[in-house]
């Protein structure tokens, strides 16, 4: 089973290399933040095309989720792939601060819960998006022990907090900023305890790849920071403890950061044997 997330900053214009990395890297799942479009937008049927149904939680030019599941892989009597969403949908997160802005969707692949999420930045330490951003998190643990209590979970996105030191490129350069706080880290760490859940990159790899470089999921688009490597891992793939032990790689499609109109942020790629 292939798990991956990616915050593709536009799905519509970002399209192309979706539909490219679909073709090359086959997910089960594809777990999508900041499609940035409105339900009516979203390109179902080139992607239904690919072989991949869009289960979404859509709000506009801003934000938005989607899981896209393989077709052959849909659970039976779901409809149409290319017009109607799993009926094991779920969007929205109970309790968070803002639901008008579309930034949780569940879906059910095989026997396992996936969710794209996407947190909000938080914005500066003193702005009210920071606040909101904690509360985010706590109903998100809330909302991660409910599903972990039901059976195999996993839960992908852009949580917009780097989890520890070694995942920030310039710890110096973001004191005082969000992202590195200790609040944010506790609540984060709160989600993963709740479950409790695994920091897949981090069972998997340890804080840097083979290479002994740091791994990150994002870089600035300016000042060559990509090829300097100037990143952050704000991209998890969070998966309950017996998921976790399934893992057989979990890895970044480098190349998806470069070429025609990439994303700031990376894929995450996440290989599961299968279950016993």
């Amino acid at each position: 089973m292939r798990l991956i997330s990616w915050n593709v900053a536009s799905l519509r214009a970002r399209l192309p290399r979706v539909l490219e990395l679909l073709a090359e890297l086959e997910p089960d799942a594809l777990c999508l933040q900041e499609t940035k479009c409105a339900e009516a937008q979203l390109p179902r049927g080139p992607i239904a095309e690919a072989g991949y149904r869009i289960d979404d939680h859509s709000g506009g030019p801003w934000n938005g989720v989607a899981v896209l599941t393989r077709i052959d892989a849909a659970e039976p009597g779901d409809g149409d792939p290319a017009t109607e969403a799993s009926s094991h949908t779920v969007r929205g997160l109970p309790g968070e601060p803002d639901p008008t802005q579309a930034r949780w969707v569940e879906t059910r692949v095989g026997d396992t819960v996936v969710v794209s999420v996407y947190v909000p930045n938080g914005k500066a330490l003193d702005h009210p998006d920071y606040q909101a951003k904690l509360q985010f998190f706590r109903e998100m643990a809330d909302r991660v022990r409910v599903l972990a209590d039901a059976g195999p979970v996993a839960v992908l996105g852009d949580v917009n907090v780097c989890p520890t030191d070694q995942d920030v490129w310039n710890v110096a350069r973001f004191e005082g900023h969000t992202h590195t706080s200790e609040p944010e880290r506790a609540a984060l760490r709160a989600v993963l305890e709740a479950g409790p859940l695994v920091d897949a990159h981090d069972r998997y790899n340890g804080a840097r790849d083979l290479a002994g470089e740091p791994v990150f999921t994002w870089w600035d688009y300016r000042a060559g920071s990509f090829h300097k490597n100037q990143g952050l891992r704000i991209d998890l793939a969070m998966l309950d403890t017996a998921t976790a032990e399934r893992i057989d790689s979990v890895w970044i499609a480098r190349d998806y950061r470069k070429g025609s109109k990439p994303s700031d942020h990376v894929p995450l790629v996440v290989d599961l044997h299968p279950a016993a």
